[in-house]
């Protein structure tokens, strides 16, 4: 017999895009496990949140488990060996970590600390970036690549890295970027014995990818050399004589691609233009795949948006074994193969709990019984009629009467026919009629598509205390779907069909779409809320590019953070970094304390002049103001105030 935990794993479909990371314990409670199938060990979330308000850190706020990247690290390392065995693979495999993905200290000091063994670097961006990066501690034999359109301060700073002792690759966008490179070696060179910086090309290839980036691929694409431009770069090299230099080809044709085919012809071109630039006596022997490997939000193993119809060995094996065959078939040697997984390493790790702050009403509710008199209006009546006279066998017939009936309500309200009472009990009537119709619809074994209609109108709406622009954007801007999942009382069957709206002033800021199986669900599954107790749910796998790119809609700011180890006793919360104040958060668009605090006083004070305040009542005033310039900017958890 099928338990409810059961159930409850299979309506949020945990086992499906979980990765072994999650799972429900017996209390009801959403649980993380620091690696794939350790079930020994486990992190209840439910525990954490509660730990964390008995220290004033309320919801939202962001869970980091960076034992869940270190696992990623490992999974990636481990596809990649076993393809390079199998295929005998005479090159090797190597990782960089693109920083734009998550560029927080917390997630590349881990990523380093992990990926350190086995020589994996890290891709920068940007000057800040790249800054970053070079404080780092990596493994010696470990790569900076450095992508993205450079100006000459940039190039420089990429020379100061490889002084540094760091493995820098400069990949050329652009001829210009050449110019600086060239440039700046032969100061370098004049100037001081120090290593120069390797330089690798960036190809544009004809093969796209799939999914929502398929764009970032092509002949269209904005980043990449055209086949004229890769010879005139090997041909400057070889002019200047630094062709020693050029040891990188790099191609990237976007990110979360979906269908490994797409992925296995890309491998198949850009393995070629490798083989032909090494037959022109180029000393290049790294091929940089990009990144792109996608993550499986919904479970579904498709090539749909958000999933992937591969995992991280079909991926490997594809790579490898694409590249093996082509360099055999044009007798080069293997490259090492350097891939730019972000979104797969960094995706898991993180989780945003928020909790329901209450329920928004979608439908007009029975606040006191309903009584039909005879100085109703005939349209009254007849929806009382229908109320109470429907059943198994008339319910469509009567939904239908309800509906038209509505109709009339307004009509005769429009033309001043009825009072402000007449429609608010009609429209009760009718709600009442469309709840008792759906109860019957839904215990048929089909169920017609205006019932279906019908519930999606009937939705509840739970208002959850988060900026979807902040924390969620790509589900915003691309409709990315991620898994929400309430994260206790799992041990009971979720009765009530929702969708989330955020607390922003937005009609934007919602969300109503959910990852499902076999179809995108337009509800999610959540319980009733019950007054006064706290009802908390999780963002799921939010680790890569949402923080990144949340945006200060509202001036909601970046939520509590707090980072959780997991061992055989449970876990440890190690760091907890507070969340943007409503002080920090006016100076993000260029308001300052001092200024705010003045112009209120002010305003106060010329109440107080002209005796519409008391100087007690003024002060008061005033000081609660202030007070709360150290405020969380999101609302507080069923009263409770937020230091």
């Amino acid at each position: 017999m099928t338990t409810a935990i059961e159930q409850t794993l299979e309506t949020y479909g945990i086992e499906n895009w979980g990765a072994g990371y999650f799972s429900i314990n017996r209390k009801g409670n959403l649980v993380v496990h620091p690696s794939d199938g350790d079930t020994s060990s486990a992190a209840d979330l439910k525990e954490i949140i509660d730990d964390l308000a008995k220290r004033g850190i309320q919801t939202p706020v962001l869970l980091r488990f960076p034992q869940l990247i270190t696992a990623q690290v490992r999974k990636l390392q481990r596809a990649f060996r076993n393809s390079i065995r199998e295929f005998d693979y005479q090159g090797s495999h190597m990782c960089v970590y693109p920083m734009k993905v998550n560029q927080q200290r917390a997630v590349v000091e881990e990523y380093l600390r992990e990926g350190s063994r086995y020589d994996f670097g890290l891709e920068a961006g940007s000057k800040a970036e790249l800054y970053a990066a070079l404080a780092q501690e990596q493994s010696p034999d470990s790569l900076l690549v450095l992508n993205g359109f450079k100006d000459e301060e940039f190039i420089e700073l990429a020379f100061v890295g490889a002084r540094a002792g760091k493995r820098v690759v400069i990949v050329i966008e652009k001829l210009s970027e050449l110019d600086h490179v060239l440039r700046i070696a032969e100061r370098y060179e004049e100037d001081r014995d120090g290593d120069l910086p390797m330089v690798g090309i960036r190809v544009k290839l004809y093969s796209k990818g799939s999914g929502r980036w398929e764009k970032s691929g092509g002949e269209a694409a904005k980043f990449g050399l055209t086949t004229t431009e890769i010879l005139e770069v090997i041909r400057r090299l070889q002019e200047e004589g630094r062709i020693e230099m050029l040891r990188l080809l790099h191609f990237h044709i976007g990110s979360q691609l979906t269908d490994i085919k797409r992925i296995k012809n890309a491998m198949k071109e850009a393995a070629r233009v490798y083989a032909k630039i090494y037959q022109m006596k180029v000393p290049i022997d790294l091929l940089d795949v990009g990144g792109g490997m996608a993550v499986d939000y919904d479970g579904s193993k498709t090539a749909f948006d958000s999933s992937a119809n591969y995992n991280a060995q079909e991926f490997a094996n594809d790579v490898i074994y694409t590249i093996k065959q082509v360099c055999d078939d044009e007798n080069v040697p293997h490259p090492t193969v350097i891939q730019e997984s972000g979104r797969y390493l960094s995706a898991y790790h993180a989780i945003l709990v928020t909790n329901i702050q209450e329920e928004i009403e979608t439908v007009v509710e029975d606040i006191t019984p309903i009584e039909i008199d005879e100085d109703d209006p005939q349209v009254v009546v007849e929806l009382g009629d229908l109320r109470e006279t429907i059943g198994p066998k008339n319910y469509r017939e009567y939904y239908h009467d309800a509906l038209e009936h509505r109709e009339e309500l307004f009509t005769f309200f429009n033309l001043g026919l009825i009072s402000l009472e007449d429609r608010a009990k009609g429209e009760v009537l009718f709600w009442d009629v469309c709840e008792r119709a759906d109860k019957f619809a839904q215990a048929n074994e089909y169920v017609s598509e205006e019932f279906d209609d019908l519930r999606r109108l009937s939705r509840a709406k739970y208002l959850a205390n988060f900026s979807v622009f902040r924390s969620a954007p790509d589900h915003w801007a691309l409709d990315q779907l991620f898994p929400i999942v309430p994260i206790h009382r799992l041990n009971k069957p979720p009765t009530a069909y929702a969708t989330l709206c955020d607390m922003t002033c937005d009609s934007d800021g919602v969300v109503d779409k959910f990852v499902d199986l076999h179809d995108v669900k337009n509800v999610l599954e959540l319980h009733p809320l019950i007054k006064g107790e706290p009802y908390y749910i999780a963002f799921l796998l939010v680790g890569a590019y949402q923080e990144v790119m949340g945006n200060n809609h509202n001036l909601f700011g970046i939520p509590h953070e707090a980072q959780i180890y997991i061992d055989e006793d449970g876990y440890l919360i190690k760091k907890v970094i507070r969340g943007t104040n409503v002080g920090e958060a006016v100076q993000t668009a260029r308001y300052d304390r001092g200024g705010l605090h003045e112009g209120f006083r002010r305003q106060i004070a010329q109440r107080v002049k002209r005796g519409e305040l008391t100087q007690a009542e003024a002060a008061a005033l005033v000081d609660f103001y202030e007070s709360r310039i150290s405020a969380y900017t999101y609302l507080s958890v069923n009263g409770k105030q937020r230091r």
